[in-house]
């Protein structure tokens, strides 16, 4: 039997379409560069990069000024994203925009960042791997844990809230298991419009996380075994990298 690999945006891709999943997961196929996507890289670093300075030189100047160095070495590894940017002053101007946005909301100055960017992973089961990617995990002395993700879009409209925090109760859930702790605070900060979303979950919030992950991961293996990809057409395949060749569409 296979071993599902699961992540946050592995379920959602399964979530959202199943074919999506198939060519991300399975087939592995190349996409095509995003600039929003890029944009988020770009930001997230800037903001890993800062808190390596002493507290009192978190300032947004510094940000700023990491900005340069940071953007070189991305065009460096992807000498493509040149060719997609039209206009640099605009471009700067956006992530100096989300990082204005950022300073408004946390004082980083205030707190250390415990874990920027952590890999936390655990067996769900013996065909199971559930593993993510953290962008900041802060740990205070008093023991109490906060899980921290940074989003350079707008927060979701009311009534999807908890869909956007799925993801952080997967490494709550992970968090969890492998440490005993539960995490007292999940924070998504979204850049874009300025908006933070908190959660403090419960015991059974993880649980029934748990036993949603269990379900899918059992839909996956179910997919793979019979080899079954059921498109699900919504208003996303419009973004999506593989409309050109997905049966919704050339069947």
């Amino acid at each position: 039997m296979s071993k599902v690999r699961l992540s946050p945006s592995r379920v959602n891709d399964f979530k959202n379409c199943p074919q999506l999943y198939k060519y991300r997961a399975i087939d592995q196929l190349p996409e095509a560069i995003s600039i929003d996507a890029e944009r988020g890289t770009l930001v997230h670093s800037i903001l890993h990069d800062l808190f390596d300075a002493p507290a009192q030189e978190r300032t947004i100047a510094r940000a700023q000024g990491l900005f340069p160095g940071i953007w070189k070495k991305q065009c460096e590894d992807k000498p493509e994203l040149m060719t997609l940017i039209s206009n640099e002053k605009e471009w700067s101007d956006r992530v100096f925009s989300l990082l204005a946005t950022y300073f408004s909301l946390e004082q980083p100055q205030s707190f250390e960042a415990t874990f920027r960017e952590i890999h936390v992973e655990l067996d769900l089961r013996e065909d199971v791997y559930l593993h993510g990617y953290v962008d900041r995990l802060d740990v205070a002395p008093s023991g109490e844990v906060r899980i921290v993700d940074y989003k350079t879009g707008k927060a979701p409209k009311p009534g999807w809230e908890e869909k956007a925090l799925f993801q952080l109760r997967i490494y709550a859930l992970v968090y969890w298991r492998v440490n005993g702790v539960l995490p007292k605070l999940l924070q998504l900060i979204y850049l874009g419009d300025g908006q933070v979303l908190k959660s403090s979950p419960s015991e059974q919030e993880l649980i029934n996380a748990e036993k949603s992950l269990m379900q899918i991961a059992d839909e996956i293996l179910t997919a793979i075994e019979l080899n079954s990809w059921k498109p699900r057409p919504s208003r996303l395949c419009d973004w999506c990298s593989f409309k050109n060749i997905c049966p919704a569409f050339t069947d």
